[in-house]
């Protein structure tokens, strides 16, 4: 049997295989990788960054310990809250209120309309301690380059597809780096030269933790760009769940107070607290309120309770273990993206993987731009 032809093609067809993975793996690198080097670096800073901001900012996040004591403890109502922030903004503004998780934390109030940013109360007094715009301090600034590159829905937009260049990129990095025998080296020299360890480096860095890295870029990428998930429900069968309509009452109609409209919605969940409430800017539109239940995984809470906003009839109750299974799945990306989920271990874990992102991207630019020279 003539042999020839079978030993000298099939290594010409694994080198020109493997050259064209290596050229994939670069050029796909140099055009998009170094925003993924970045975003990865920022998410890594913001890990830090957002104790730390509370920490620089007491003002802000924190109330004095002799408010609680002289109010002995007892908060201000949420419809003395409303109306200030309405005498404040005027009409046109929608309101997100984040009560205290805590004792001695502010009442965080996210203001949506002309002005855009954060007011934040005193919970005891109703005293507004500060106020931050979306555009001001180093968190709100990181927080956007990282969630959409400063760029909104483009931005989200762009991110969701970089998110597949790195899958592609983790794939041809792993063939590439396929040791011929078992177990692999993971030796990292750095005895031969500069060069030689960034190489190591990044060869190891990518094997090791490349599924990692991929466990966070996925994630983030579900959570930048929403019709990811409802791809994802419509695969189910399912329907995405949307806000109810609100029918017109008659006008003599008193509406109850925004204490009382709470009150309401707990009792659906009285064991339960409330994450948020959510107030419209519209009429037409439901007063929503999120409650954290024991069972869900999400810090704020991703339960729904949907009031109309003149009569305080409940409208919708959406637990959050029953909606569509794409914003369901937000229950559990959101903390494992940000490492909530696992605690300070895993928040370390997110931490780690966000620099080796930037690690990955800084020591591929480096090599391919010493062997270009």
């Amino acid at each position: 049997m003539y042999m020839a032809p079978m030993q000298h093609t099939t290594p010409a067809r694994t080198m020109n295989l493997r050259r064209l993975w290596l050229k994939t793996h670069r050029w796909l690198a140099l055009s998009v990788g170094w925003i993924l080097a970045i975003v990865g670096l920022v998410g890594a800073i913001l890990v830090i960054a957002r104790p730390l901001d509370v920490w620089s900012h007491p003002q802000l996040f924190q109330v004095q310990p002799s408010t609680i004591v002289n109010t002995s403890g007892k908060t201000v109502s949420m419809e003395s809250v409303r109306h200030y922030l309405v005498s404040t903004f005027g009409k046109g503004y929608s309101y997100t209120l984040r009560p205290p998780h805590e004792e001695g934390e502010t009442l965080h109030v996210l203001v949506n309309g002309p002005w855009q940013g954060t007011v934040y109360l005193n919970p005891y007094t109703g005293v507004e301690q500060g106020r931050r715009g979306g555009d001001e301090g180093v968190v709100n600034f990181l927080f956007k380059l990282h969630s959409s590159l400063m760029l909104k829905a483009t931005g989200k937009a762009i991110l969701a597809w970089i998110a597949l260049a790195y899958l592609i990129l983790l794939i041809s990095g792993l063939v590439l780096w396929w040791p011929k025998r078992w177990p692999p080296s993971l030796k990292i020299e750095l005895r031969k030269g500069v060069l030689r360890g960034l190489f190591d480096t990044h060869r190891i860095g990518g094997a090791v933790l490349g599924l990692v890295i991929a466990v966070s870029v996925a994630t983030g990428a579900y959570m930048a760009w929403r019709p990811i998930g409802q791809i994802i429900t419509a695969m189910a069968g399912d329907k995405v769940v949307k806000p109810p309509k609100v029918k017109p009452v008659a006008t003599t109609i008193v509406p109850p107070t925004l204490d009382e409209m709470v009150a309401h919605a707990q009792s659906q969940f009285p064991d339960d607290p409330v994450g948020y409430i959510q107030i419209p800017a519209k009429a037409d539109q439901p007063i929503r309120i999120r409650m954290r239940l024991a069972s869900d995984p999400h810090p704020n809470g991703r339960t729904a309770i949907y009031l109309h906003p003149q009569s305080g009839e409940i409208l919708a109750v959406d637990r959050w273990d029953e909606i569509d299974i794409g914003a369901r799945l937000n229950s559990y990306i959101y903390p494992l993206h940000t490492g909530e989920l696992g605690g300070p271990l895993l928040e370390a874990v997110v931490f780690l993987a966000g620099l080796a992102l930037g690690m990955l991207g800084v020591t591929g630019i480096w090599l391919w731009w010493r062997r270009r020279n």
